[in-house]
């Protein structure tokens, strides 16, 4: 197929306003990320408060995520997500007025997370349901393709961009932030269509709640697709400690930490573009497995690493295997699940991803405030490949998967 064709999803109005508006708001998000965790560690001198960042965004975001499915699937799904990236341009405002007042406790910052964790509640399976809204079932495949290397491309730049901003203050950089919010807010405010939704059949009680759960669950594959993935990133997330070895083991200051942030975002943006060429068609199970396994061990040769470069590399292969994941995860999800309960079956998705990371920062913080920084490293990457090799007995369906649902490359 041609170029043309392939782009020409992109003339669809809806569709690439709100591509626009993910992109600037992932870019934002990214940026706010090395700066809090900079700061915060800059203050406080103590990994469990990396940690703390992630449990106070994580807390609201699984007590809210189940309600917000069953929102996503009864209210305009455009509004919603205007009203999730406005409430982000707040938290960014907040930390802004904190960081020019002088920071002097973490307190007040995982407050504001708290507030962030809310808005990624709505946001994530909202968007990830929406996206199907906006596109011809033929341009489909497309729009997710652009949708995710859009996103790659974000995690690639934002940590790289915080990193080199921060060196001008943290004001700066929530500053920045809070403008790419807002101009994320105003472009999905210009998005007509794609959002509306029919009142929804069911009173909002737990059995409609739970309905995306129950649906995973029946789907062995898929559960234990998205249970992979969770606990693997879960024991194996290094990422909430770079702060740590960027200050004391790496001696590279905010601007290698930009650097060290981005490195797992440019190895799943290889990946990605490796696999948009040749796209993974047979043995999906294996490479399925073979990504969890390779994020394993780069995690571990990060852990023992001192050479910045040798980091960047391991980060950059952890970066890959995870792509390898959430490209299997995602392609599974979508081929699985009715409409009318996408925005439920998002949200379980939503729970297990936000799990892996934002509870995996908090189990990260954890073990090195118990271990070390670099024990708590190499101890996760071992855990995640005790967990490679408890799955494929436990999900032999997912280990022995030949092609995906329908057959389909």
């Amino acid at each position: 197929m041609s170029d043309a064709p392939r782009l020409a999803v992109l003339r669809n109005r809806d569709f690439t306003f709100f591509l626009a508006a993910r992109f600037l708001a992932t870019i934002a998000v990214q940026m706010q990320t090395v700066a809090v965790g900079w700061q915060v560690y800059a203050v406080t001198h103590d990994p469990l408060d990396l940690g703390l960042i992630g449990l106070s965004q994580f807390l609201p975001f699984v007590l809210l995520i189940l309600p917000a499915g069953h929102l996503a699937d009864s209210h305009d799904r455009r509004r919603i997500i205007t009203l999730c990236f406005a409430l982000e341009c707040v938290c960014a405002l907040l930390l802004l007025v904190l960081a020019a007042r002088g920071l002097h406790s973490a307190a007040p910052v995982f407050a504001v997370m708290v507030l962030f964790g809310i808005a990624r509640a709505f946001a994530m399976p909202t968007g990830q349901a929406l996206l199907p809204n906006l596109v011809p079932r033929e341009q489909f495949g497309t729009a997710v393709a652009l949708n995710s290397s859009t996103w790659q491309v974000a995690t690639i730049a934002g940590p790289a961009l915080g990193g080199v901003v921060y060196l001008s203050g943290a004001t700066v950089v929530y500053a920045t932030v809070a403008v790419l919010l807002a101009f994320a807010t105003l472009l999905t405010l210009m998005v007509r269509r794609g959002g509306e939704r029919s009142a929804s059949a069911e009173a909002p009680g737990w059995h409609t709640l739970l309905s995306g759960l129950r649906f995973v669950w029946s789907r062995r594959p898929v559960l234990g697709a998205i249970s992979l993935d969770l606990f693997a990133v879960l024991f194996g997330g290094a990422t909430a400690l770079l702060p740590v070895y960027a200050a004391d083991v790496l001696h590279v200051g905010p601007g290698g930490l930009g650097l060290l942030r981005t490195a797992p975002g440019a190895g799943a943006a290889l990946c990605g573009l490796a696999i948009g060429v040749s796209p993974i068609a047979r043995h999906v199970g294996r490479w399925m497995f073979g990504g969890v396994l390779a994020f394993g061990v780069a995690t571990i040769t990060f852990g023992l690493s001192t050479s910045f470069w040798l980091s960047i590399a391991a980060l950059a292969v952890m970066g890959a295997g995870d792509m390898v994941s959430v490209y299997i995860r995602h392609l599974l999800v979508q081929l699985e699940t009715p409409d009318d309960i996408r925005g439920r079956v998002s949200a379980v998705n939503a729970v297990f991803i936000g799990a892996s990371n934002e509870l995996g920062e908090f189990e990260s913080g954890i073990t090195a405030a118990w271990f070390g920084t670099v024990p708590a490293v190499i101890v996760g990457g071992c855990a995640t490949l005790v967990v490679a090799a408890a799955w494929s007995r436990l999900f032999p369906e997912l280990r022995w998967m030949d092609r995906f649902p329908g057959g389909n490359s």
